[in-house]
């Protein structure tokens, strides 16, 4: 089972038995919110993208892609192509390491200064090339076109059926059947997170296994 964007907004009015204007009018909101909430609640590889940019000599400062949804790593590639991975760090320690902006060096600390920013620590002695590994946002069922649909409406259907159907509960003050629906939501989550974890575990067994044998042939 998959959703187009026609398909399941049909199936929220249905199950919410709704098709008032000022109820349909909120249908891409719902779908809106629940793609949000997976993709915070659920990290998979299928939404990693990999850039490169640069820092500027003097400033702490390093914009963050427009698609930017949580950071992976990010690294400094030296001269000799080297990757010095940075730590993740809550603002506040950035600013502890460095209290004044004026102590540079090379980075060796990142956090998340705003949505579009990282601040780095120390501030960069010379202009550094960064490579940032990030989970991204991909775009929305609802700017699909009304029979397109999105990785998340063909592999999470129930998924995005069941957190429509909270949300939609929650606006129509339906509130015995809003937990029932988020039950089912929550459910649909943990069965995601089960998956990609159990891809990601398998992918480094073979990423480990490939590795391994090219060593052997070194030797």
């Amino acid at each position: 089972m998959s959703w187009t964007y026609t398909s399941l907004k049909t199936a929220i009015q249905d199950y919410a038995e709704s098709t008032e204007t000022s109820f349909t009018n909120h249908l891409d909101d719902f779908i809106k919110s629940t793609e949000e909430r997976i993709l915070k609640a659920v990290q998979l590889d299928d939404f990693i993208k990999n850039v490169t940019g640069t820092a500027t000599s003097g400033s702490p400062y390093l914009g963050s892609p427009t698609d930017f949804l949580s950071p992976f790593s990010l690294a400094v590639i030296d001269s000799e192509s080297n990757y010095n991975y940075l730590k993740l760090k809550h603002p506040s320690f950035i600013r502890d390491f460095t209290p004044a902006p004026s102590t540079t060096g090379e980075p060796k600390y990142y956090a998340e200064f705003d949505e579009n920013t990282f601040i780095l620590a120390p501030t960069p002695n010379t202009t550094y090339t960064f490579e940032l590994h990030y989970f991204y946002r991909p775009s929305s069922l609802t700017s699909a076109g009304d029979s397109g649909t999105t990785w998340l409406s063909e592999n999470a259907p129930n998924a995005m059926l069941y957190g429509s159907l909270s949300e939609a509960m929650i606006y129509l003050k339906s509130y015995e059947s809003a937990p029932i629906y988020e039950q089912r939501f929550q459910e649909a989550l943990a069965l995601m997170k089960n998956l990609g974890e159990g891809k990601s575990t398998r992918d480094q067994y073979r990423y480990d296994q490939v590795h391994q044998k090219r060593e052997n042939k070194k030797t």
